[in-house]
């Protein structure tokens, strides 16, 4: 399956600002089922983009903008080929808690075992626990998350607008009500409590007509992909009840949101702003390879052999590579 994402962020300013630093983190991985087949950014001012890839695999870009400007925007354009996910088993045995061990887990595994900015232990957290049977995990650990990922999906309201990006889970825990990355974050939080290492995934998601996703077609998404040693990395959406599948496109993986944010930066000046932004993921045609536009010109002919020709199709070769 072929996917074509774009992906448009503006920012706008009551008064002309200068010096904007931003990062961006919107390229999506290439990984697993999931290959990125051409991505492009585009900045409004135009400015130099660079990049690197963190610590956790993800490529970041990021650019200045030095003269005043009332307006950034930054537009994303990615295709994206994902092959047919290979769905992990109903349930795995009960020796899987014993496979959590040093053997199996690695330095990367036990840092998203500790709790992080927005997915750490706290009272209205403890009392969620307790009021829906999580404190202890029941079964094996995939059936665990598997029961973990429905009761988060039926316990809050899906409504935007009621938290922010820096807001804490107590205010999806105490309101009932959030976001996909509150419900991420808490998913994170609980998985940990039991032993399970965690991690907050930034991506898309494809929404099929007459699905009942909860989540908007045009917003970016958040799901959380727990370690099971048997397994390997499985991706849990408790936003829409569902396991991470073909629909969903991994853009940055980190601890939570705080490491993968889209965007995240500054400007001199002394202004408001105002942020916008679109998102459409749609179904595409496979890009037609490089190779598919070339057409033969001149057919090669067969020279005949002669005492100098090894010299001579090394001297043309050398001509050629120069």
């Amino acid at each position: 399956m072929f996917y074509s994402v774009r992906h448009i962020t503006r920012f706008r300013y009551s008064s002309p600002v200068r010096e904007s630093v931003m990062e961006i983190r919107m390229q999506p991985r290439s990984e697993g089922p999931q290959m990125l087949r051409s991505f492009q950014i585009s900045t409004n001012p135009r400015s130099q983009l660079y990049a690197y890839t963190d610590h956790f695999g993800n490529a970041v870009y990021h650019f200045n903008v030095l003269k005043e400007h009332a307006e950034l925007r930054i537009e994303a354009q990615a295709v994206i080929e994902i092959a047919r996910f290979q769905l992990p088993p109903i349930a795995l045995d009960l020796l899987e808690w014993e496979r959590f061990n040093n053997y199996n887990l690695t330095h990367d595994h036990f840092d998203l075992l500790e709790p992080s900015k927005f997915a750490l232990p706290s009272p209205a957290l403890a009392a969620f626990m307790t009021e829906k049977n999580l404190a202890k995990p029941e079964g094996d650990p995939l059936t665990a998350l598997g029961y973990l990922n429905t009761t988060i999906n039926q316990a809050f309201d899906y409504e935007s607008g009621v938290t922010q990006a820096d807001s804490p889970i107590e205010h999806a825990l105490t309101g009932k009500r959030g976001v996909c990355q509150d419900f991420a974050h808490i998913m994170i939080a609980i998985a940990r409590s039991w032993g399970i290492p965690a991690r907050y995934v930034s991506g898309y998601l494809y929404h099929r007509p007459k699905t009942q996703d909860r989540s908007g077609p045009d917003a970016t998404h958040a799901w959380v992909e727990c370690y099971l040693p048997s397994l390997g990395w499985v991706g849990f959406d408790p936003t829409n009840n569902i396991l991470a599948d073909e629909r969903h496109i991994r853009a940055a993986v980190g601890r939570d949101y705080a490491d993968v944010p889209p965007t995240r930066g500054t400007f001199k000046g002394v202004a408001a702003s105002e942020l916008a932004i679109a998102v459409s993921v749609e179904p595409t045609q496979a890009p037609v390879r490089h190779e598919d536009f070339l057409r033969v010109a001149r057919p090669m002919a067969t020279p005949a052999p002669t005492p100098s020709m090894p010299q001579h199709l090394y001297h043309q070769q050398q001509q050629q590579q120069q």
